[in-house]
């Protein structure tokens, strides 16, 4: 019964997981918007979070989740890191369009 987390098999969150990140990754190659890919981002993160605190909580072992941890405190940095450089992108641009950033190359 080791397979089992509080009803739900491991499979489940594995597959969860899988579809989540893979429904990140293709925002991040196919959307143009820089608010998008940063969601998209942030959705593959989350992704991962999951899948590590269900093999946590498999194992036994809390070392999982306290990695998660520092995972969320490294991606709310970079959500505040990025959005302010896209505040400062879209007052110089008036957009948030990925391909009008051609504008910052030398």
């Amino acid at each position: 019964m080791k397979d089992v987390i509080i009803g739900i098999p491991i499979q489940w969150y594995i597959y969860l997981s899988v579809t989540l990140f893979c429904i990140g990754v293709m925002g991040v190659l196919y959307r143009r918007n820089a608010i998008i890919i940063f969601m998209c981002v942030e959705m593959m993160l989350n992704a991962v979070n999951l899948l590590m605190v269900a093999f946590s909580r498999y194992l036994g072992d809390s070392s999982g989740q306290v990695f998660v941890f520092f995972v969320m405190v490294v991606a709310a940095a970079e959500v505040a890191v990025g959005l302010a450089i896209l505040m400062m992108i879209f007052r110089n641009t008036k957009s948030t369009d990925i391909d009008a950033l051609n504008k910052l190359k030398w």
